[in-house]
């Protein structure tokens, strides 16, 4: 691997995407065109010499399934959420 270039603080970074960036403009889920932008500025990052370590938030994605979050308060919803991360 190459060296990261100087116009980059850190050799190696934690990027913690949440999935409520992941949905977009959406009331759930997860949006193409969103996760496509930001795997193109992680690749760019990644282009440069950047090692990222990436790691992907799933609360919207149990509290997107409707059938399983019914009748779930927030809260437990929330931890469903910490754990599928």
């Amino acid at each position: 691997m190459t060296d990261a270039p100087t116009e980059f603080r850190y050799k190696r970074v934690l990027l913690k995407v949440s999935g409520e960036v992941l949905m977009g403009d959406q009331a759930y889920g997860i949006d193409t065109k969103t996760v496509d932008a930001v795997a193109a500025a992680v690749a760019a990052v990644a282009r440069k010499g950047v090692e990222i370590c990436l790691v992907i938030g799933g609360g919207n994605i149990f509290r997107g399934l409707s059938k399983a979050a019914e009748g779930m308060d927030r809260a437990n919803a929330d931890y469903m959420g910490m754990l599928a991360t």
